[in-house]
């Protein structure tokens, strides 16, 4: 006898990895409920890619005005109206998440139910307390905001991620504890804003030391104060906080905000009754095809700790619902292949990595060759005034294949793509020297690094 079920797939969150199962469902003809107990839409749409990047835009536009490399074309900034700016960027929010999310639902066909899921059993939840039974489920709820243990914090008022962008007033003077991503597009969104701001932590730790050189050195000159220590105690002062560090630096600024990590959101889920097992860190653990220790229940995106990209979560949650679904002969089991996998950091200059880093492949077996192309040797870079910047190129020493490329400089994150591309087609250095690049832009930069391995001058046609 077959089981009769509510849905052939139910869907806990509203995010990347929550829609892209939900579609891939749909266009196999099965029936998708998606529950969200919060706000439709999940971390990026609401407080995360499009919140940020689209106030780091409006602060770029004042920083550009204010520090104009052409004298003969004069530019003017005033004082930032943060209120205006919040409201702007809340008006964005609201349209994506209609466009987007809702009326994409819509025209696939599935529901998306309002309430908080929690598991009765393992293969049943309860909607707010009305259970729901599905043949598979796939848990997408994404990660939250998670606080570092440290001596004060717990009395002291400090911001997030998610509550600097809904500030409507701009701190005199800001600490940013934290030097990963979020933490560097937060201190430079305030700072390109007018406040005065402090970095504790390693500037992108994980990044190639010649590359992170290039964007600490770009927040030094900005006027922006960088300790790469660890930040040990808070705590309050009249109107406003001051840090410790671990060396006994002490610094104070009107507002602290807290950009150190993040945790998996699998509060209320009740994984224990549908036998879903979780890391020491309290993320969901998985298999290589998003399978938990429930083999009716997936999970994919920022839940499971993997890399925290929206378009890594869009295909883990694609990866998750076709495995769930493999009663059908087109579904062949499906894995992520994360060969090239692009990030950029939106901060000016930009940060951006492609595939592994000189130290990746060595520690994954590789004997590799490095070459490091200064923007001084860049038209594009020399026609803006702008030549801070590098590019570096990881290669197999034995084939020439790229592996990897890391680069930091205004506008690189647009050459990754072509990057990506590259390494999973496996080019090879010379491959890439001898391919067109279009003249006076950015993307010629892997040209002219790519041609350093073969003892070629870092020259274009024409200059």
């Amino acid at each position: 006898m077959v089981a009769e079920y509510d849905f052939d797939l139910a869907v806990v969150g509203s995010g990347g990895a929550a829609m892209a199962a939900a579609i891939t469902a749909r266009q196999s003809g099965k029936t998708v409920v998606l529950i969200e107990r919060a706000v439709l839409g999940g971390t990026c749409v609401n407080v995360g890619c499009i919140p940020s990047k689209t106030l780091l835009a409006a602060a770029g536009k004042r920083h550009a005005a204010l520090n104009n490399p052409f004298p003969g074309a004069p530019t003017s900034a005033g004082t930032t109206d943060l209120q205006s700016l919040v409201t702007q960027k809340d008006e964005l929010i609201e349209h994506l998440r209609g466009a987007k999310y809702a009326d994409v639902a819509a025209a696939y066909g599935f529901e998306i139910r309002a309430g908080e899921a929690s598991f009765i059993d393992d293969e049943t939840v309860a909607v707010d307390g009305v259970p729901l039974s599905a043949r598979s489920f796939v848990i997408a709820t994404g990660a939250g905001i998670a606080l570092p243990e440290m001596a004060g914090l717990d009395e002291v008022e400090h911001l997030t991620s998610t509550s600097a962008m809904e500030q409507t007033s701009l701190p005199e003077s800001l600490i940013v504890i934290g030097g990963g991503y979020v933490g560097l597009e937060q201190a430079q969104l305030f700072a390109n804003l007018g406040s005065k701001v402090t970095i504790i932590g390693r500037i992108v730790p994980a990044a190639e030391p010649e590359i992170a050189s290039v964007l600490r050195a770009s927040f030094i000159d900005a006027g922006t104060t960088v300790v790469e220590e660890h930040a040990v105690s808070v705590s309050a002062v009249n109107g406003g906080v001051t840090v410790g560090t671990s060396s006994g630096v002490v610094l104070t600024a009107e507002k602290l905000l807290i950009a150190t990590g993040r945790t998996a959101r699998t509060d209320g889920l009740n994984l224990d009754a549908a036998g879903v097992a979780t890391d020491e860190r309290g993320f969901i653990t998985v298999d290589d095809r998003q399978r938990t220790s429930n083999p009716r229940v997936f999970a994919a995106g920022d839940v499971t700790g993997g890399p925290q990209y929206v378009y890594v979560a869009a295909a883990a949650g694609k990866a998750a619902a076709h495995n769930a679904l493999q009663d059908l002969p087109e579904n062949a089991p499906t894995q992520v292949d994360y060969t090239g996998l692009p990030a950029v950091i939106f901060t000016h200059p930009q940060l951006a990595t492609a595939g592994l880093t000189e130290a990746e492949a060595i520690a994954g077996g590789y004997q590799c060759e490095c070459r490091v192309l200064g923007f001084e040797d860049l038209p594009r870079a020399l026609v803006n005034h702008d030549t801070n910047g590098a590019i570096k190129m990881v290669a197999d020493a034995g084939t020439g294949r790229i592996l990897g490329l890391s680069a930091a400089g205004d506008g690189v994150g647009e050459i990754m793509l072509a990057a990506t591309y590259a390494i999973r087609a496996g080019m090879t250095t010379r491959q890439i020297t001898d391919t067109w690049a279009p003249y006076l832009t950015v993307s010629e930069s892997l040209r002219l690094v790519a041609g350093l391995f073969h003892n070629e001058m870092p020259t274009s046609c024409c200059a």
